[in-house]
């Protein structure tokens, strides 16, 4: 899909409709048919038609104008464009979007049925300890910072308590 970005100068009730197909860039002038002229970057160009045809853009930003008597409209082009892009219609979007969900949860009840018989299976090289009797391990050694307070040992902790400020 080619990126288009462009902004559009006009009154509110009337709008230019700019279609992008590869490298070329068709935009239609708000005014009904007539004797419209139209202006590119300064330069008056030949079409008298309502339809103004870019062909081979280089997605340079331009300054267009159509006028239809004393009438006229302006309109900033900053189309961007390419010429290996492929234009995708939403049906085909759709379905692309769609098989990559059903892959995807394919995918996922696959691993979930695989992996359902291991979950009591204990890792190969990650425990080194025996397997035979289960050994008690001693408690962990308590840190002296928070040892309990003992009877003869308060004036430690003396300087600990609530102060009045």
């Amino acid at each position: 899909l080619p990126l288009v970005s462009f902004l559009i100068a006009v009154s509110s009730q009337e709008e230019f409709l700019v279609e992008i197909s590869g490298t070329t860039v068709t935009i239609t002038c708000p005014f009904e048919d007539g004797d419209i002229q139209w202006v590119l970057a300064g330069k008056t160009q030949d079409t008298k038609e309502r339809k103004f045809v870019i062909k081979d853009h280089d997605s340079t930003p331009a300054n267009l104008t159509c006028s239809l008597g004393n009438n006229q409209r302006q309109l900033y082009l900053n189309a961007k464009v390419c010429a290996t892009c492929e234009e995708l219609d939403a049906l085909t979007v759709a379905g692309i979007i769609t098989a990559d969900l059903l892959i995807t949860l394919g995918v996922l009840i696959l691993v979930y049925y695989f992996s359902k018989g291991r979950k009591g299976r204990a890792s190969a090289g990650g425990d080194s300890r025996p397997r035979g009797q289960k050994m008690q391990r001693p408690p962990p050694v308590p840190n002296p910072d928070y040892e309990p307070i003992r009877k003869g040992q308060r004036e430690v902790y003396a300087g600990l308590g609530p102060r009045g400020i």
